[in-house]
């Protein structure tokens, strides 16, 4: 993947969301399940578009495009949740923790705050 080719626009993200949340789709169930669809053939664009960005792959299914992910749901969340750590937070993981904690709409429990615990210990341990 390109630098350049990292950063989706609102509705691409959208459609990953989407291919992400249903393990693969075609483009009328991309469709189906957009708020405030465009066209069916600005979807199937845009799916193009994301395959040529790396995003996503596609495998023949009769007349159809079947689309899935290109990488793992675990490996794309690091590097979303990396590229969101250095715009908007100066590469701080402090700083991404304590807003996460700060717009946490329920209180942690203790076994919450025992489990954050021992990440951090087991982080600590490995160098991280």
């Amino acid at each position: 993947m390109k630098k350049d080719d990292q950063s989706l626009s609102r509705r691409e993200r959208e459609i990953m969301d989407i291919v992400y949340e249903m393990k693969e789709a075609t483009a009328q169930q991309v469709l189906d399940r957009l708020p405030a669809p465009p066209s069916y053939s600005a979807v199937r664009a845009l799916l193009r578009v994301l395959e040529r960005k790396g995003h996503l792959l596609h495998r023949q299914d009769g007349p159809r495009y079947v689309f899935v992910p290109r990488l793992p749901k675990d490996k794309a969340r690091r590097s979303a949740l990396a590229h969101l750590k250095r715009t908007f937070f100066d590469g701080s993981t402090t700083d991404v923790v304590a807003a996460l904690l700060d717009i946490s709409e329920e209180d942690l429990s203790e076994d919450d705050y025992q489990a954050l615990a021992e990440l951090i210990a087991k982080a600590r341990a490995e160098g991280r």
